[in-house]
């Protein structure tokens, strides 16, 4: 596999174990409303900055910049779906966040499984059609000068704070395991 691509294969496993906490929240809404809203914001975090600020960044300015320049096609295509899917997903989270404001945690679960049934079905799309157009497309020396450019956004942007992400992640899941061991 073409790093720049493993890049964005393993960000995309990071966002679904990421993501698929949220049926482990799902208890928390009626035995502790305060944990569910405390997780959840932090799901919401990780989502904004780490898929949203990090990942589709790299997949909007980066790849599929370079993959319609090299072929029109896929402009019109698969990479105008996937850019309206980064859209409908901002608009889905600041939903979300407003449910979360006021407390309506059933409808933030609701919307949260909406969101992730098709940021699912996103992830399969990339993986499966436009990472794999994306290796046939670009010689070996441009798939490096993607790779080159992906390490720079994230120096940009901050590998700390790419990393702090990761690890509040973890964490976060290493909590809702102890709490549902418990719980049991």
């Amino acid at each position: 596999m073409n790093r720049p691509l493993e890049i964005l294969y393993n960000e995309h496993e990071i966002i679904i174990s990421a993501v698929r906490l949220k049926d482990s929240l799902k208890i928390q809404i009626q035995d502790s409303p305060d944990s569910y809203e405390k997780n959840m914001r932090c799901l919401v975090h990780f989502i904004k900055r780490y898929a949203d600020h990090y990942h589709h960044y790299k997949e909007e300015t980066i790849l599929f910049t370079a993959m319609s320049r090299k072929n029109e096609i896929f402009e019109d295509g698969i990479i105008k779906e996937m850019e309206d899917h980064h859209e409908d997903f901002r608009e889905m989270i600041k939903e979300i966040e407003k449910h979360l404001d006021h407390k309506e945690f059933e409808l933030v679960q609701k919307q949260m499984d909406i969101y992730v049934e098709m940021l699912l079905d996103h992830i399969a799309v990339e993986n499966e059609e436009v990472f794999l157009a994306a290796e046939s497309l670009f010689s070996e020396s441009e798939l490096e000068h993607l790779d080159f450019r992906f390490q720079d956004i994230d120096r940009e942007l901050g590998d700390a704070k790419k990393s702090a992400l990761e690890s509040e992640m973890e964490h976060l899941k290493k909590g809702i395991s102890s709490s549902l061991t418990y719980h049991v």
